[in-house]
Order: structure tokens, then C-alpha cells, then sequence
């Protein structure tokens, strides 16, 4: 497992895609959804990585988040909250 990149989710910006946060259990806390990556930075303070898809819209990943990925599905679990973010290509049908 890695730590969270940037460089990691470059191919994902500006592609379809579907994204979704879980539980630690891996019970889904919202469904995955259908959004385009317009961008991807850290946040001011440096501690996440957002994920825009948007002007405003984003969601924010912990940097000490570890990652995992396949050619597929790029998902990032913080261990504090134990949350799981996961984005996924949207070609593949994973449900």
C-alpha cells in the first residue's frame, strides 16, 4: 500500500468516472455515483487531497491515507475515520 499521490489519480481528471465513500466494513456510507474529475489538489493546509468535480464540489482525502489500486479503481482508506475513497472507471460495471 501506498501513501496518497496526486501524480496516482492524474489519469482520472476529466474522465467519467464513479466515485463513493465507504465504511470501514465496507458497507457503502453513499451510493457511487457518476461525476468528471475536473481537478485534483491539495487542500490549503496541505493535509488532503481534494477531489473537485467542480468549481465547489469536492470531497477531501486524509494525505495519510494508505492506497491501493489496479488498473481499474484507485481507493485510499484513512485509518483514523476509517473511511475507504474509492474512484473508479466509469467503463467498468462493478455493480
Amino acid at each position: 500500500m501506498d501513501p496518497v499521490k496526486i501524480e496516482d489519480l492524474q489519469t482520472y481528471v476529466l474522465e467519467k468516472v464513479q466515485v463513493a465513500i465507504l465504511d470501514k466494513d465496507g458497507e457503502e456510507q453513499a451510493p457511487f455515483i457518476s461525476k468528471t474529475i475536473q481537478k485534483i489538489q491539495p487542500c490549503p493546509d496541505h493535509t488532503h487531497l481534494r477531489i473537485y468535480f467542480d468549481s465547489r464540489t469536492f470531497f477531501a482525502i486524509p494525505l495519510t491515507s494508505t492506497v491501493s489500486r489496479n488498473e481499474n479503481e484507485w481507493s485510499a482508506f484513512d485509518q483514523q475515520s476509517g473511511l475507504r475513497y474509492v474512484v473508479r472507471k466509469e467503463s467498468e460495471n462493478h455493480d
